[in-house]
């Protein structure tokens, strides 16, 4: 019985110090540490505060030509409503198209100069309201609102007006014209397939490279390398060299297979999308080469390629409306290289647009490629040090 007793408390003792071990060593390890505090409170920021699927206050440029009180209370309607917000004041149709082309607003609402007479004549009257329906999920909500617009907003206008009694009718007073705008059949799959070009490509890429280059520092190999003569710059390029062709080629065989599988039209803009793909490629991969230099190990290498990719899928506006967000994580979203991305692959392929509509993003991808190319040559050089 003592001999079993002895036995049994052996045991207990070996587990737990091997217990011990275990978060001893989980305690070196930062990041594996980090991945356990940390992501679990990112997520449910993310998922409680930043993600909504019913955005309101969405940017709206207007066009008004009647200036009377009729057409004052349907703007006021209109931005009741919580869906819409009056940023930008057009001139003519054709700012109207500009802005939203760009993205710089999602509705544009085109008051003519006989709203009023229309009304109290009860001609049928309308209004046109344009909305970049390239994401259906961000103008569902505010379309759906519309609906009531015309049987709410000119209620006390009508009331007042004896002529406007006289003339009313069980009909609205009113119609709202709704033109949705390269997605005319709110169909998702329009604006998830060109999204999931940058999802893949920072998930393949990044990860590609930070595992590749990380596998060559556990087996040694790295070692042989740094004893050449080759700088940090030429070292970069040939590691990076054959990354950069398979994601062009990747890219080739997701816009062959939108195109052939779920019929996503290509409305052009094929300087942009290029140049776009190419910046977009190369920051992904100096990204990679980055996180390399820092991670000691492959399972490091995978944990800080997550810490990129997750809030890239999340605050991007692939699966989320990006103006359904708070200002803070618009804030956030804008920083991701992966938001700026999307916005020329879907602004070329579903708009058309070109390098002089795109170009703020483009030089965004930029900004990021130079960085992150400059940070990754000067952590390596501090590896050779």
């Amino acid at each position: 019985m003592s001999g079993q007793s002895s036995s049994g408390g052996g045991a207990w003792n070996r587990i737990l110090a091997v217990l011990t071990k275990e978060f001893i060593q989980l305690t070196r390890d930062r990041l594996t540490y980090a991945m356990i505090l940390v992501m679990p409170i990112v997520q449910l920021m993310l998922f409680g505060y930043a993600i909504n699927n019913d955005p309101r206050d969405l940017p709206t440029a207007v066009l008004v030509r009647d200036h009377g009180p009729m057409a004052r209370s349907t703007l006021s309607a209109l931005v009741n409503s919580g869906y819409f917000k009056i940023v930008q004041e057009a001139g003519s149709p054709a700012d109207l198209d500009r802005a939203i082309a760009r993205g710089e607003v999602q509705f544009a609402l085109t008051i003519p100069a006989d709203f009023t007479r229309r009304v109290v004549r009860g001609d049928q009257a309308q209004i046109l309201v344009e909305a970049d329906a390239s994401d259906p999920a961000a103008t569902g909500g505010a379309i759906a609102a519309l609906a009531s617009l015309p049987r709410t907003a000119l209620t006390r206008d009508l009331a007042r007006s004896q002529v406007g009694a006289a003339t009313q009718t069980s009909r609205d007073p009113f119609e709202v014209v709704i033109h949705r705008r390269y997605n005319p059949e709110a169909i998702t799959a329009y604006n998830i397939v060109p999204g999931l070009l940058g999802v893949i490509l920072s998930m393949t890429l990044v990860m590609m490279t930070s595992l590749g280059v990380t596998r060559e520092y556990e087996r040694g190999t790295m070692e042989s390398l740094l004893a050449t003569p080759a700088r940090p710059i030429e070292v970069m390029i040939g590691k990076l060299a054959p990354y950069v062709v398979v994601g062009l080629i990747q890219t080739v065989v997701i816009l062959v297979l939108a195109r052939v599988l779920f019929a996503v039209p290509m409305a052009g803009g094929w300087a942009a999308l290029v140049l776009g793909v190419v910046l977009f490629i190369i920051g992904s991969l100096s990204l990679g080469f980055l996180i390399s230099t820092a991670a000691r190990t492959q399972l490091q290498a995978m944990q800080m390629s997550f810490f990129y990719i997750m809030p890239s899928i999340l605050l991007s506006g692939f699966m989320f409306p990006f103006r359904g967000m708070p200002q803070w994580a618009q804030v956030l979203g804008s920083v991701i290289p992966v938001t700026h991305f999307l916005r020329v692959v879907r602004g070329s392929l579903l708009k058309g647009l070109g390098l002089e509509d795109l170009w703020t993003s483009l030089l965004a991808l930029a900004v990021f490629v130079v960085a992150i190319a400059a940070a990754a040559m000067s952590r390596y050089r501090r590896t050779l040090d």
